[in-house]
């Protein structure tokens, strides 16, 4: 059971609480956009590390529609969105308490109508002054890995929470680490028409959210997220001198799949940005851990290499022309 002694958040632990004595046999991680990446990590985690708790990521406004006949008490539904305004996500969480589902709704917006729809509301630090630990991702985790230390024994909730205590300073080494890289890319890439990114394993859902979240919505960059293990059954033809790819290597068990995608590509193209979770001072995080903790890390690094190619090229990542805007 949870260790008391663990600082765990009291959000969470609210949650972690009202679980107990309870049975769940389904998790569904629910959300759309950048919210929506941050959930493949603990999918990942849930595959991993699950006995008998099944898991899925939907996008919220699917969910709803797709009606999964599993859905009903015996789940837990985590949604987010930061705003906690996004109509399909506020929705689905609706949806998922007519069904008797247990939910929990992230959001850096406490008193949003997500977090009115939700059973229990976890609030979440976004911006320059957020601390990792309790970022979506970080109190993510702690769920994930609560649900399971409640439901399943599982063993590796402390050291979970232990070591994101510590991935703060594993961010802030990293962000030194690669400020040089980060400029050179800006200046390298700025005028690109197209870039494409590529990552398999707990590091998907963070390439998804840099394809989707900043290079088409926020730079109106042409790009794909490419998972590694597709490579080869069809986006592989597009590789060459003049394409440029950024290529994340994880640390967890799918990266052979990351390895045999860049041993491919450096024969055929030459444009390509790699960032290795290998290269990381992951020190004060537990090494059984530091597969599922990297993507948190080269998340925080990708920001910094997106915040230099819109310096570049003088396009404000805050630089919309529909969202928010016009009627959608």
């Amino acid at each position: 059971m949870v260790n008391s002694q663990v600082v765990v958040d009291p959000q969470v632990k609210n949650v972690l609480d009202a679980l107990k004595g309870r049975t769940i046999n389904h998790v569904y991680f629910v959300a759309c956009g950048g919210s929506s990446a941050i959930m493949y990590p603990n999918k990942y985690i849930m595959d991993r590390e699950a006995k008998n708790i099944t898991s899925d990521v939907y996008s919220s406004n699917e969910f709803i529609h797709r009606n999964p006949r599993k859905l009903g008490e015996n789940s837990l539904v985590v949604l987010c969105s930061m705003s906690g305004t996004t109509p399909e996500t506020v929705k689905a969480a609706e949806f998922a308490r007519q069904k008797g589902a247990l939910t929990v709704g992230f959001t850096n917006e406490p008193t949003s109508p997500l977090a009115q729809e939700s059973e229990f509301v976890v609030k979440y630090e976004w911006g320059a002054e957020s601390v990792a630990f309790n970022t979506n991702l970080g109190l993510l985790y702690q769920l994930t890995l609560g649900v399971l230390n409640v439901l399943e024994g599982n063993d590796k909730f402390d050291k979970m929470v232990n070591s994101l205590a510590n991935t703060q300073t594993a961010f802030e080494r990293a962000g030194a680490q690669f400020a040089d890289r980060a400029a050179q890319f800006g200046q390298d890439y700025k005028d690109e028409k197209v870039i494409y990114t590529m990552a398999s394993g707990a590091n998907y859902g963070i390439a998804y959210s840099y394809t989707t979240c900043i290079l088409l919505e926020m730079q109106w960059i042409h790009s794909n997220a490419i998972h590694s293990g597709e490579y080869f059954h069809g986006p592989f033809e597009i590789i060459d001198e003049e394409v440029p790819f950024i290529i994340l290597l994880g640390i967890d068990e799918t990266r052979p799949l990351d390895e045999r995608a860049l041993d491919f590509s450096k024969k055929y193209g030459k444009k390509l940005v790699v960032l290795d979770a290998k290269e990381l001072d992951l020190a004060g995080i537990d090494e059984e851990l530091q597969g599922y903790i990297a993507p948190l890390v080269l998340n925080y690094v990708l920001r910094r290499y997106a915040e230099q190619l819109a310096d570049a090229r003088n396009h404000p990542l805050s630089k919309r022309r529909y969202m928010w805007k016009v009627e959608y």
